[in-house]
């Protein structure tokens, strides 16, 4: 039976290395997985998939802002990622009840299964809207990025905060 764990003492610079991997790996895996689905599967292109991100700010303008709107999108996805890193980092680790979860076996696997599908669903449900000013479309797509968001956007942020602290590891060996 793994051990309960009801608090989580995290020091600032674990906290913080904590946080710029699971950005980092969320970024680049989300990110891998959009450009595969939008070149691979539909027809699109990695410009046009990034100034597609900037045109939540900007509006349609990004469909013809060239290099600089697919930066833009580029710097806003990063932004997005470390975003919800930083909430499971410094906010959702917090709770004894998801800290007993990510102890028990597959743990890991059990929370990355729901936060990931809770940020696309907080992301495409209400930030994208609000940002836009329509309702969101539900397709395939929409469904397709809700069950990848498990593996490429929740498995990277709950991997990467909830890594054994190898400082205190070696300072024990």
């Amino acid at each position: 039976m793994p051990p309960v764990v009801t608090t989580y003492e995290l020091n600032s610079r674990d906290a913080l290395l904590r946080f710029l991997h699971a950005g980092l790996a969320t970024a680049i895996t989300d990110g891998l997985f959009a450009i595969v689905l939008s070149i691979g599967f539909y027809g699109s292109t990695f410009s046009r998939l990034f100034q597609g991100v900037a045109s939540t700010l900007v509006g349609s303008s990004a469909f013809t802002g060239g290099a600089r709107t697919t930066a833009l999108g580029v710097l806003m996805h990063f932004g997005v990622a470390f975003g919800w890193s930083a909430v499971f980092v410094f906010v959702v680790m917090r709770s004894a009840r998801i800290l007993r979860i990510l102890s028990s076996r597959f743990g890991t696997f059990k929370v990355a299964s729901v936060y990931g599908p809770a940020i696309w669903l907080v992301m495409s449900l209400v930030v994208i809207p609000v940002l836009l000013r329509r309702p969101p479309p539900i397709s395939v797509r929409w469904w397709i990025q809700l069950v990848g968001h498990s593996p490429f956007v929740g498995m990277p942020i709950v991997a990467s905060a909830n890594r054994p602290d190898t400082r205190s590891e070696n300072a024990a060996a």
